[in-house]
């Protein structure tokens, strides 16, 4: 019983730090109908200067979140006014392969400055925990899982009590609504790219603590973020969540009571069973059929 709720609590501090992770992809979707491949290489791209913030002046790996956190909305309100605008109003598959050619960018760039190695920010509390009666609590993992909790209750009042929010949302749900009662569209998909690259800002930084990493990890980690968002529904940030917390459970029993090798692939077979009886994911919205033919 020890042993079951020792993975199920650490399954749900890792879901909590993916479900931040995964915010940021699915709410660029939600808005802009853009999948933003790139997401993974933002994480990796923040981890590293993590690493190399806790390398050569010791902050907390964690707490350079505030650093990293401003630098990826700069980054991506950028990246969004000098190139993603270029393929507004166009098919998501071009979003695609434009978002994976600025990935391959990041990724060439950190293999020319980092260097082509694993690296993994090791802070002094990295092999200590928290002890709960028999339970033990990796001090990283739960610094991380707070570190999410807040940046994702700080995006949700953001999306729900402020004006910049409604706005956002308000062009997710009807574009054309949102246009006559003065929501500028171009401006307001900036603001949501821009908040969905600074998501990466902490998820990166608490990255760097719990997983070793180099420049192509990238890959890996866009491929468990679009397995979270199409599990919980492309575009809902409620989906998200529970996507999120269904992949660290899976990871984490799978591991407990199998063999870790086979802990990912235990998440995507979930996902192919869930998608072959609701294709839509778990909290998307299903299409009529005479509305797309």
């Amino acid at each position: 019983m020890t042993e079951l709720l020792q993975a199920v609590i650490l399954g749900l501090l890792i879901g909590g730090v993916y479900a931040l992770m995964a915010s940021g992809l699915t709410l660029v979707f939600g808005v802009m109908n853009i999948i933003n491949v790139a997401q993974g290489a933002f994480l990796i791209f923040v981890a590293m200067v993590t690493w190399w913030l806790w390398k050569h002046t010791g902050i907390d790996p964690i707490l350079a979140s505030v650093i990293t956190t401003p630098m990826m909305f700069g980054l991506g309100w950028v990246l969004y006014r000098t190139v993603i605008v270029r393929i507004r109003g166009s098919s998501p598959s071009m979003s695609v392969l434009l978002t994976f050619g600025l990935a391959l960018t990041i990724e060439g760039v950190l293999n020319l400055t980092a260097g082509n190695k694993f690296k993994s920010a090791t802070p002094s509390y990295f092999e200590e925990s928290f002890r709960v009666g028999s339970i033990a609590l990796p001090k990283a993992q739960v610094y991380g899982f707070v570190a999410a909790i807040l940046v994702l209750g700080a995006l949700y009042v953001v999306l729900t009590r402020t004006w910049t929010g409604r706005a956002i949302r308000a062009s997710a749900q009807n574009p054309s609504g949102a246009a006559l009662v003065g929501v500028g569209a171009t401006s307001t998909a900036a603001l949501a790219f821009a908040l969905g690259a600074s998501t990466s800002g902490v998820g990166g930084s608490i990255l760097s603590v719990l997983y070793p990493f180099f420049p192509a990890s990238h890959y890996d980690w866009i491929s468990r973020l679009l397995g979270i968002i199409v599990l919980g529904g492309m575009g809902s940030l409620p989906g998200a969540l529970v996507g999120a917390l269904v992949l660290g459970l899976a990871e984490t029993l799978t591991a407990t009571y199998g063999s870790l090798r086979w802990a990912t692939l235990v998440f995507y077979v979930v996902i192919l069973a869930v998608l072959l009886f609701r294709p839509q994911g778990l909290f998307g919205t299903r299409l009529r059929e005479d509305a797309v033919a």
